[in-house]
């Protein structure tokens, strides 16, 4: 298939494109050209920005997956410019959309943030981060019908990423693990090789609707226990270290947004990997001389 992926190149995007390439995609770039740019250098590549997507105004795709979706106003002129000539379309979105942050269990179908009065379209701050994304699938949802899907996820975990990095760091360099959340903190992730698989999967058999991309509900003091595992003579875990990595309240205040259901995904494709594998690769990946990113808050 002809797919056309903006973004790509760092983080989950990489994924997205290395799968998309072993599975024999005739694949399209369109970023700035700024990050990574000597990454894949076989791939076609169209250099420009989401606030004036003209360089996409010719050219045809069977499927779009836009991983770098943040402004409304970007998400809009892209949607609008590709409308005619995609078919289908699916977006990285985020489990920061629910409006319920306590109740365990929720589906795709629970409340979701509503769009602040006055706010932006053209500016990012964080706090619009979860509304924008609602917004986004909104007006995707109303530009391409049954032929867009939303992929909600939260930590996307493995190498290029940067959740949970500073715990393979640790391992690999025999190093405490650190982690500032409270033990019996629920918590959900998926293996960036799962997520990309499910985002290619979805486009590529034209899939629609909204799909939770979580993998199963542990403790942190239990997912740690599962990463010490993969590494003989662990060092104990630093509860309360320096550094907040997790930013997340200890009173359980948003502890129902990493217990959310992902049957209806798993039902779609989603596979998803034991813990200890992500633990182990992403171990390995650090031994082999890469440095996790830093996260971006």
């Amino acid at each position: 298939m002809r797919l056309l992926v903006l973004g790509g190149t760092k983080n989950l995007g990489r994924h997205v494109v290395e799968a998309a390439l072993a599975d024999g995609h005739e694949v399209t770039l369109f970023n700035r050209g700024r990050t990574n740019p000597a990454l894949f250098p076989s791939v076609r590549r169209i250099v420009g920005d989401r606030a004036a997507p003209e360089a996409l105004a010719t050219g045809e795709w069977d499927g779009v997956i836009d991983m770098s979706g943040f402004l409304v106003r970007d998400v809009a002129l892209t949607a609008a410019v590709l409308r005619d000539r995609c078919e289908h379309y699916t977006y990285m979105s985020s489990i920061a959309v629910y409006a319920d942050r306590i109740t365990p269990g929720m589906t795709e179908t629970a409340p979701l943030l509503p769009w602040p009065d006055g706010a932006p379209e053209d500016h990012f701050t964080m706090d619009l981060y979860g509304p924008s994304k609602v917004r986004n699938e909104s007006l995707l949802t109303a530009t391409f019908g049954d032929r867009a899907a939303a992929v909600r996820s939260g930590f996307v975990v493995g190498p290029y990423n940067p959740d949970f990095g500073n715990w393979g760091w640790a391992l690999a360099h025999g190093l405490p693990m650190e982690c500032s959340a409270r033990p019996g903190q629920p918590v959900q992730y998926i293996d960036a090789r799962d997520l990309a698989a499910f985002l290619l999967h979805l486009t590529t058999r034209r899939v629609p609707g909204p799909f939770n991309a979580v993998g199963p509900t542990h403790t942190l003091a239990d997912l740690a226990a599962v990463w010490q595992s993969v590494v003989p003579d662990p060092k104990p875990v630093d509860w309360s270290p320096a550094v907040d990595r997790f930013h997340l309240p200890h009173d359980g205040s948003n502890d129902g947004t990493f217990q959310l259901t992902n049957t209806r995904a798993r039902a779609a494709g989603l596979t998803l990997r034991p813990a200890a594998e992500t633990a182990r690769d992403y171990v390995a990946w650090v031994h082999d001389g890469n440095i996790p990113p830093e996260p971006p808050h």
